[in-house]
């Protein structure tokens, strides 16, 4: 049995800058600051890190965990809403190839994000993409993305039959971060220049595999063989 593990933002989907409006209308909402998120490169950040940004930049401090749930809850209602409201962009490829693995006996499927669980599972249902997936790690987990991902394979270890082990895991995604925190958890790294990080500089992080995008489905999946 082999285990994928898929990034979101940039990999699979993208939502327009929902998440951005979202957070800024939260953080608005809660300490009246407009544009927290400006300045802020978010991708392949997880959101405990993005939201310590935010504080730093915005207050000159970090949150407590009382300020985080709070904007959390805010965070996904305007999530909600703006996701409702905006055009999802599914990534070259990406139906194809879920729908292709998922018709298979060897292969489990489960995400990695920096997402907080209740925005990435927003995400994927406004996609309609979310039944492929059945485990996964998110940054509500933690704010390491290493320790979010070893959080998806001990969730997806506990779903395998008569405590076996995988072959082989993947971790698949779009920036540096899901390449580094990847390999340190021990997976294979695949890379795909479908986000803001270009082919050269993903190929600077030494990635297992690297795609410009997944549209050639067929040829991809074959790395999962």
């Amino acid at each position: 049995m082999k285990l994928l593990l898929f990034d979101i933002d940039g990999t699979i989907l993208l939502t327009d800058g929902a998440g951005t409006r979202a957070a800024n209308r939260a953080f608005e909402k809660i300490h009246g600051l407009r544009d927290a998120m400006k300045g802020i490169d978010a991708a392949g950040k997880t959101d405990p890190l993005i939201l310590s940004e935010m504080y730093g930049n915005g207050l000159s401090r970090d949150y407590t965990d009382g300020e985080a749930r709070e904007l959390y809850r805010e965070y996904v209602l305007f999530l909600e809403e703006e996701v409702e409201n905006c055009r999802i962009e599914i990534m070259p490829g990406i139906p194809y190839l879920l729908e292709s693995l998922s018709s298979r006996t060897d292969v489990m499927l489960g995400i990695a994000t920096g997402n907080i669980e209740r925005g990435a599972r927003i995400k994927l249902r406004k996609s309609g993409l979310d039944s492929h997936f059945s485990v996964g790690g998110f940054g509500s987990d933690s704010g390491s993305r290493e320790a979010l991902i070893r959080v998806a394979i001990e969730r997806a270890k506990i779903r395998l039959r008569d405590s076996e082990d995988f072959e082989k895991i993947y971790v698949i995604g779009d920036t540096p971060h899901d390449i580094v925190h990847g390999r340190a958890a021990g997976a294979v790294t695949v890379a795909v220049a479908t986000g803001r990080y270009s082919l050269t500089e993903l190929l600077e992080h030494r990635p297992d595999y690297l795609f410009e995008h997944l549209a050639d489905y067929e040829n991809v999946i074959r790395i999962f063989d």
